[in-house]
Order: structure tokens, then C-alpha cells, then sequence
């Protein structure tokens, strides 16, 4: 008896499952997005309303919140870049969708990571979905950034390509450059009586290894490694460049143009809201609920409800937590602490606020 509650109680969970994912694809229909054009790969979504005004047009609120990172953060083995793409593509398809508020609060992060959505955002307001490959073009949606509490670094870097940037007075943001984190612990080997045996083929096949001497590292590896910070550098800076000039040639004077002096403030050096508005690095001094006015305007509809597209998790999810696909396959429960520490790893270049490089 037990063993038939059991099985119609799994049955019936199961047929609800069926019911909403057909339910939702029906919505989707109805709401404006070509069944064509679905996602069959990638994170699953469902929309969520955060605010409805009644209004046939919408305002998708996508959130980058924390460390930017290409590692994956859920049990299906998506990325925040992977989720933010295809939350992109997601508005991309749906016709109702007339703009993206980007809801920044980030100290930065990955350069690969926060370059990849970076590109995504850019392609999003060229009409392009984030396959690049793919040259069916929709029409073009701003995206609009609403900064919260930081805004730094990598932070900023996926802000700049974006139509209007709008920040709170006591937002922190800036800290545009690039940095490398290491450690040498020789003398520590040294105290404990380890010395290390190094075989290599060439003569710089172990940089930014930490068991040499200081004095062991020659100039032309110190000079090989600021050259290639000096490149991701100048990249970032070109990035501001040409986005906040794309910006303030649609805003005119709606907009601010980025100062003449700039790049003497691009040194990594944290800037608040008003300072950033000063030299043309943000638009407008607001909050969220003005983020979504100036969104209003430049997509120039008069209303829209509020949306977000997040991550579906069902019954299937569950049986994750009770086994794996193979046994090399290890299984991890996390506890929240409410600490977020960025852990940074040796030899990858890093857009991150020097607040929390450390």
C-alpha cells in the first residue's frame, strides 16, 4: 500500500510537470514569442512578473549580481555568462519585450567572463541573439543599466557598451583596470626545509610559479607579464571608449559625453556616482525606478510590466540530489554564510575592484 501512495503521488507530480511546461509553451505562443525561435539548448527560464501594470509591452530585468564568472553555479552546469545569454536571447525572441534593465551589483570579476557578456549585450542591441554565427537580425532593444551598490571593474566593463547608464549617489564604481594575483611562498619552502626541483623545456615554461627566489625571476618575464596586463588594459579602455561615444551619439543631450581627461581616472581608483557623472562614465543619478523611466522613454512606450526570466527547476532536479551520472561524479552541498570572498586564481587576469582583490 505504501508503495502505491508512492507511485500515483510521483505519477501525479509528474503529470503537473507535463501540464505546466505545455501550459508555458502555450504562453509563450500567446505572448508573442515565435515557437520557432525557442531555446532548445541552454538554461531553462520561465518568466516571472515583478511588476504588472497592465501594459501589452514589457521591461526584462536581468541580474548580474556578485562575481563575475565563467565557472558554472548550478547543478546542470550553466555559467552566470551562460544564464545571462540566454536570458538575452530569451527577450530577443519575445516581441513584447521593448528593453533590458540591467540590474548591476558586482565588484567585477573574470575578464573572459565579463568580456563574453560584455559581446552579448552589445549584440542584443544590434539585433543579434548571442550566437554570433547566426545573421537573422530582430529589431534593435536598448539596454539600460541600473548600477546598485558597486559597480566596479568588471563591473563597469559590461556596463559601458550599454545605451544609458544610470547610477545611485552612493554607488561605487570605476576601478577600470586589470589585475594579476600570485603568491611566492620560497621563503616559507625555505624555513620548512623544502626545495623545490624544477625540469622545464624552456626558459619561461614556469612563470609566475611561487617556489623560486624573487631574484630568480628574470626582468624580461616581469616585462612579459605587465605587457600582456598593458593589453587587457587597453582593451578595457578602448571598450569605454566606444561604448559611452555609441551612447552619447543616440542620447545627445540626454546622455553625458564621456570628459576629454578620462583616462587620467582610469588609473583602478573607485569612483562614487556623482564623481562617475562628472566625467561622463554614467548618465544619470537615480535608482532602479528610474532606470526604468529613462528605459520607458528611450524604447518610447508610454507603460510596461516588469519581467525576469529565471532558472525552472522541477521534480527531475530532485533526483540530482540523491545520486550521479557516474561514479567519478561528486556531489557537493554548500552552505550560504552570507560571505562572498572572491578566490582568485594564480595566473588568470582578472577585471576586479581592488577593494576586494585581496
Amino acid at each position: 500500500m505504501v508503495c502505491s501512495i508512492i507511485l500515483l503521488v510521483l505519477l501525479a507530480l509528474s503529470t503537473l510537470v507535463i501540464f505546466s511546461q505545455f501550459a508555458g509553451s502555450v504562453m509563450h505562443v500567446r505572448s508573442g514569442t515565435s515557437m520557432t525561435s525557442t531555446r532548445y539548448v541552454g538554461p531553462r527560464l520561465d518568466e516571472a512578473v515583478l511588476e504588472d501594470n497592465n501594459a501589452s509591452a514589457k521591461i526584462c530585468v536581468i541580474d548580474v549580481d556578485g562575481i563575475i564568472s565563467g565557472s558554472p553555479v548550478d547543478q546542470d552546469g550553466y555559467s552566470m555568462v551562460d544564464v545571462i545569454k540566454a536570458q538575452l536571447d530569451r527577450a530577443q525572441d519575445d516581441r513584447r519585450v521593448k528593453a533590458v534593465i540591467l540590474k548591476v551589483d558586482s565588484p567585477g570579476g573574470e575578464v573572459l567572463a565579463s568580456d563574453e557578456i560584455s559581446d552579448a549585450s552589445k549584440n542584443f542591441q544590434a539585433g543579434r541573439k548571442s550566437n554570433v554565427q547566426d545573421e537573422e537580425k530582430s529589431k534593435a532593444k536598448p539596454v539600460i543599466v541600473s548600477m546598485g551598490n558597486l559597480a566596479a571593474s568588471g563591473g563597469y566593463y559590461i556596463s559601458a557598451p550599454c545605451r544609458y547608464i544610470v547610477a545611485n549617489k552612493m554607488t561605487i564604481t570605476g576601478s577600470i583596470g586589470v589585475i594579476m594575483h600570485g603568491w611566492n611562498y620560497r621563503a616559507l619552502m625555505d624555513k620548512i626545509g623544502v626545495t623545490p626541483e624544477v625540469y622545464k623545456s624552456g626558459k619561461f615554461k614556469d612563470m609566475l610559479s611561487g617556489t623560486r627566489e624573487p631574484a630568480e625571476i628574470p626582468p624580461e618575464e616581469r616585462a612579459m607579464v605587465q605587457a600582456l596586463i598593458d593589453e587587457v588594459y587597453g582593451d578595457f579602455k578602448q571598450v569605454v571608449a566606444d561604448g559611452r561615444k555609441a551612447a552619447y551619439e543616440k542620447n545627445k543631450d540626454k546622455g553625458r559625453e564621456l570628459a576629454d581627461d578620462w583616462t587620467n581616472y582610469a588609473d583602478g581608483r573607485v569612483l562614487s556616482g556623482p564623481e562617475a557623472l562628472k566625467l561622463g562614465f554614467v548618465d544619470k543619478i537615480g535608482n532602479f525606478q528610474t532606470a526604468v523611466e529613462c528605459a520607458k522613454d528611450i524604447a518610447g512606450i508610454g507603460d510596461a510590466n516588469l519581467i525576469r526570466y529565471q532558472e525552472r527547476y522541477d521534480i527531475s532536479d530532485l533526483f540530482h540530489l540523491f545520486g550521479s551520472e557516474s561514479k567519478s561524479e561528486a556531489r557537493t552541498v554548500k552552505i550560504d554564510l552570507g560571505l562572498d570572498t572572491p578566490r582568485l586564481q594564480q595566473g588568470h587576469l582578472y577585471f576586479l575592484s581592488p577593494v576586494f582583490s585581496n
